[in-house]
């Protein structure tokens, strides 16, 4: 398997990301391009990364590899990249990662066996589906951060509010001229997820957000580029 990469920075931001939520990785290389799907320990939160074959400037695998891996390692290496070639292959029994700059520098990691079966996003029925601007998504997931640890998300009357409620406030208001809402519902999040997955915004201007009453929310950010899809349970809590 031999993978160059179009735009690595969009793989090395989403591994930096995901480095937050989980361990180890299974990355799954196919003629169809990349893809992760992964849990967290506390089995609350799932993400799915997939890149397309035509965001590769090449790729070359014989057949589906299977490709377990340490986040913390590979996201360590990543961050040496700045600018020029990104490559990845199999070699071994271990993950060859080559950096084409001024000089050429070369990692060996070790691949890891992770038994486990294989997830999938799963199949939902969302009520609510709201477009916005991601930089504003993440704007309001900060203002609650300060005053609460979870958040509702509300959509009525043609508006969506992401608000929090503790010893302080904080609300923000989307009318339909900023945001484009179909459906009516409620539920609570953690906003320290929802931080985690707002880092997304640095790779699209767009997010696509779909949750219902007392539901599991899905946020997904996508380009022709790249698809990542962050899946997380609801807080029920008795309102005040």
């Amino acid at each position: 398997m031999l993978l160059k990469f179009a735009n690595p920075k969009i793989f090395i931001d989403v591994i930096g990301m995901m480095s937050e939520l989980v361990t180890e990785v299974r990355i799954k290389i196919n003629k169809d391009g990349l893809a992760i799907i992964a849990i967290d320990p506390a089995n609350v939160a799932l993400v799915s990364f997939k890149i397309p074959a035509t965001s590769f400037s090449s790729l070359a695998v014989d057949e589906q590899e299977i490709v377990g891996i340490n986040l913390a390692s590979l996201k360590s290496v990543l961050r040496r990249f700045s600018t020029g070639i990104l490559t990845m292959q199999t070699e071994e029994n271990s993950l060859k990662v080559e950096i084409q700059e001024k000089i050429k520098r070369t990692f060996n990691l070790a691949l890891i066996n992770i038994e486990e079966e294989e997830k999938s996003v799963p199949s939902l029925d969302f009520k609510t589906n709201v477009e916005m601007n991601s930089f504003d998504f993440d704007d309001a997931i900060q203002d609650c951060a300060i005053v609460s640890e979870s958040c509702s998300f509300i959509s009525k009357d043609n508006k969506f509010i992401i608000e929090a409620r503790g010893l302080h406030s904080a609300k923000s208001e989307f009318s339909s001229d900023e945001v484009k809402v179909v459906g009516m519902g409620k539920a609570k999040y953690s906003t320290e997820y929802l931080q985690k997955f707002a880092k997304s915004t640095k790779l699209t201007d767009k997010v696509s957000i779909s949750f219902a009453d007392d539901y599991p929310l899905q946020l997904k950010f996508f380009s022709s580029m790249f698809e990542l899809v962050f899946v997380l349970a609801p807080r029920v809590e008795n309102e005040d």
